[in-house]
């Protein structure tokens, strides 16, 4: 990406005025890339539901398992993750292609944020490819169309949509969103989520909820387990199917954290 006028346009986008999810994130992940708004946001969150950073880092860590299994285990080589968010360490394309270096990537945010780091997104190996795409989970046709380029969707592909889903608020249109994306996608592809849910933290992380919707943006949704479940409907669930995110393929007695996991293959 050598044109750095998309970049400079999304930088002028940028609120720092009102806490934006990204960089909330980024803060509890131990990131640099926040300003106070976040850091205060993100404190009153964590003093609602001290468990809120262990979610982050648990969600990250599974994002690099199930990355790793399929990359490594399964031999998926096309990655589409929709919801990037800020570039940590351990970025979907740094292990996917650590395990197989000719593996093409596309990741996906209408964040202005992310676009303005999309060129530490871009920096993937030489025999693969990484290529990042604007556009918005509502529109996953575009999304599609966008992928591509990049992407040969006539073979398998993993869908990662870790923390995204909770921000289309309409049930109905978040599975309908799932179907047209794994509607295009062969046998063997797989779906990879995450997702927040009350029906675990505690009183505190619903406290937590309702003062990130009052204070920060976008707005955010968690659903039950059967909600959950139904955005993996007509998929073969691996194992050890829907569990708490810190507890997909690791210890099983690692702490539980209110944010579901699972991934499913198309068959």
């Amino acid at each position: 990406m050598s044109d750095r006028r998309p970049q400079e346009a999304a930088a002028a986008r940028i609120r720092i005025d009102v806490a934006h999810n990204a960089r909330v994130w980024n803060y509890w992940l131990g990131g640099e890339d926040h300003y106070p708004v976040d850091r205060a946001v993100g404190d009153r969150v964590t003093g609602m539901y001290p468990g809120i950073g262990e979610v982050a880092r648990a969600d990250r860590a599974f994002l690099g398992r199930v990355v790793r299994h399929l990359a490594g285990d399964v031999g998926t080589d096309q990655f589409l993750d929709i919801g990037t968010g800020l570039p940590t360490a351990d970025n979907t394309h740094e292990i996917a292609q650590h395990t197989a270096p000719h593996a093409r990537v596309v990741y996906v945010d209408n964040d202005p944020i992310v676009l303005a780091h999309a060129r530490v997104l871009l920096s993937g190996s030489l025999e693969g490819a990484t290529e990042y795409v604007d556009a918005d989970v509502h529109a996953p046709e575009r999304i599609l169309k966008a992928a591509r380029h990049t992407l040969d969707l006539g073979r398998p592909v993993a869908v990662m949509m870790l923390g995204i889903l909770n921000f289309v608020l309409d049930t109905e249109e978040a599975r309908s969103i799932v179907r047209t994306l794994m509607a295009a996608v062969p046998s063997g592809s797989h779906l990879a989520l995450t997702h927040p849910t009350l029906e675990l933290g505690g009183e505190g992380n619903e406290a937590a909820m309702r003062f990130w919707n009052e204070n920060a943006t976008p707005p955010i949704t968690a659903r039950n387990r059967a909600e959950f479940a139904s955005f993996l409907d007509g998929l073969e669930l691996l194992e050890p199917g829907i569990v708490p995110c810190s507890r997909w393929r690791t210890n099983p007695r690692e702490p539980e954290v209110a944010q579901f996991g699972a991934v499913g293959r198309k068959p």
